[in-house]
């Protein structure tokens, strides 16, 4: 088992990062406590010497699985579905723009919440096919590099589009890409998943990353969640993917990722 944790390379105002501020002294102490990788958000690619974080990162051991980019949602108002079409372009180019990084390292390059809401105004149809038409854009853009795109389902509260696996996995038809996949959340399936194992294996090898909270959004071991059956299911899918900690910083964030490495070791071992 492969594992990760999110580390962001700047502030960000996302509560579920564990990891901000001195990026070098991050990357020692998530190597220190075992991890073998590093998820990195990034906001905007323009604005990070790409050679500088993947020096950092490799003299650490480590490798860079996924690159999240809800920053650019968050921080910038960017996304897919909004009624202005310069935006909508401005966040397309944003996911292009980490292409080449993607490709250095083999990361997929996280959609999550840069996907959009459904804005007053703009029906959940004219949304759904604004994100269609952004995600193949998208896709043939990656591929063209070799580098996988990966959708978040996130829960209903706070989108409405794409909150579970099922609608995940007609967008995958929808958009018809074969370098674009799921990127699964125990968090959100918690919500949103009847059986959280059954929607895995509906999932198939369409599984392209992993997040792991607990239940309350804490580290694993912190809430209700039974990741023994549920990295059981993952596994048995045939992935071979990172397992990657986005969770709150509690009660600290030193402590929230050595409880969660040490949780999930255990388990297997």
């Amino acid at each position: 088992m492969k594992l990760s944790i999110v580390l962001s390379t700047h502030t960000a105002q996302f509560q579920a990062v564990a990891f901000k501020g001195d990026f070098e002294a991050n990357v020692a102490k998530i190597a220190g406590w075992g991890y073998d990788g590093v998820e990195l958000a990034i906001r905007d690619p323009n604005l990070v010497d790409a050679d500088e974080l993947l020096r950092v990162v490799s003299a650490h051991g480590l490798e860079v699985p996924a690159i999240g980019t809800g920053q650019a949602w968050g921080e910038e108002g960017l996304s897919f579905t909004d009624p202005d079409p310069e935006v909508r372009a401005a966040a397309i180019q944003r996911v292009c723009d980490h292409v080449p990084f993607a490709a250095r390292t083999g990361a997929v390059i996280i959609i999550g919440l840069l996907r959009g809401i459904v804005k007053p105004g703009v029906s959940h149809d004219q949304a759904y096919a604004w994100l269609v038409d952004a995600l193949q854009r998208c896709s043939a853009a990656a591929a063209r590099h070799g580098v996988r795109l990966v959708l978040e389902p996130i829960n209903r509260y706070e989108t409405t589009l794409i909150n579970n696996v099922e609608q995940g996995l007609a967008l995958i038809e929808a958009v018809g890409a074969d370098n674009f996949g799921l990127l699964l959340d125990t968090f959100h399936m918690n919500i949103e998943e009847p059986v959280i194992e059954d929607s895995i294996r509906a999932c198939g090898d369409r599984v392209f990353h992993f997040h792991v909270a607990d239940s309350n959004r804490w580290y694993p071991g912190a809430g209700h969640l039974d990741f023994k059956s549920i990295l059981g299911t993952l596994f048995a899918t045939g992935y071979q993917g990172y397992v990657s900690g986005e969770f709150m910083p509690l009660p600290d964030a030193d402590t929230s990722a050595q409880r969660s490495i040490a949780y999930l070791r255990w388990l297997y071992s």
